[in-house]
C-alpha cells in the first residue's frame, strides 16, 4: 500500500496531490466569485423594483433547483459553443475557442454556490434591526458607512454559519468537474484505480482527504464564527 502511494513512477503519491491542489484552487477561486454573485442576488431580490425581484427570485429559484452535474454540463458546452458563434459573428474567419474546464468548473461551482448565498443573505440582512439603520441617520452617517460599519458586520456574523455550511458543500461538490476531464482529486483517484486495480485503496484516501479538508474547514469556521459573535452577550 505504502509503495502505491509512493513518490515518482513506482507510485501514485504525487499524482493524488496535484489532483487535491486542483480542488482547493477550483474550490478558492469559485468562493469569491461565488459570494459576489451572492451579493447581488440578495440586493436584487431585495429591491424596490419588482424586475429585479423577479431576476434575483428567479435566478435563486431556477439554480437551486437545478443538480449541480447538469449547471456543470451546460456551462462547459453552452458557454464555449456561445463564445465560438460570438468569435464567428464577429470575425468570420476566427480561430476555435476553447472553454476550459478549470473555468467552466469555476464557473459551475459559483454560480450554484451563489444561488445558496443569495438567499442566505437576503435572510440576514432582512434580520437586521432597521432602528440602527434609523440612529445612523440620524447622526448624519452616509449611507456608505452605515452599509459597511452597522449592516454589513452584523450579516457577516448572521450569515456566516449558512455560508460555512455552503463552502463545505461546495468543497464536495468539486469532484463533479472530474467527469469534464479535469485531473482534480476525483480523476487523479479514478486513473490510479483504473491502472492498479486497488479500488479500496484508493477510494478510502479519497475519502480520508475530502473528509480532513472539512475538518479543517470546520475549525477554521469556527475560529471565524468566534471572532464574529466577539462582544456578543450571551443570554
Amino acid at each position: 500500500m505504502f509503495e502505491l502511494l509512493s513518490y515518482g513512477d513506482a507510485g501514485w503519491g504525487d499524482e493524488i496531490l496535484a489532483g487535491l491542489a486542483i480542488t482547493m484552487q477550483l474550490a478558492i477561486v469559485a468562493l469569491p466569485i461565488g459570494l459576489l454573485i451572492g451579493f447581488v442576488a440578495a440586493f436584487a431580490s431585495m429591491s424596490r423594483h419588482a424586475g429585479l425581484r423577479a431576476i434575483g427570485f428567479g435566478y435563486t429559484t431556477i439554480m437551486r433547483g437545478l443538480p449541480e452535474i447538469l449547471t456543470l454540463f451546460v456551462v462547459y458546452n453552452g458557454v464555449g459553443l456561445l463564445l465560438n458563434k460570438l468569435a464567428v459573428w464577429w470575425n468570420a474567419g476566427g480561430t476555435n475557442i476553447e472553454f476550459s474546464p478549470f473555468a467552466a468548473g469555476v464557473t459551475a461551482l459559483a454560480m450554484v454556490f451563489g444561488a445558496f448565498a443569495g438567499e442566505v443573505l437576503r435572510g440576514a440582512f432582512q434580520s437586521l434591526d432597521e432602528g440602527q439603520m434609523e440612529a445612523g441617520r440620524a447622526i448624519g452617517m452616509s449611507p456608505r458607512k452605515i452599509f459597511f460599519r452597522i449592516r454589513l458586520p452584523q450579516v457577516w456574523r448572521f450569515a456566516l454559519p449558512g455560508l460555512g455550511n455552503l463552502w463545505i458543500n461546495m468543497l464536495k461538490d468539486t469532484a463533479l468537474v472530474s467527469i469534464i476531464a479535469l485531473d482534480d482529486l476525483m480523476r487523479m483517484t479514478k486513473v490510479a484505480v483504473g491502472v492498479t486495480k486497488q479500488p479500496f485503496t484508493f477510494y478510502l484516501l479519497a475519502c480520508l482527504i475530502y473528509w480532513a479538508l472539512c475538518v479543517l474547514s470546520e475549525v477554521v469556521l469556527a475560529h471565524m464564527e468566534r471572532r464574529a459573535n466577539r462582544g456578543i452577550r450571551r443570554v
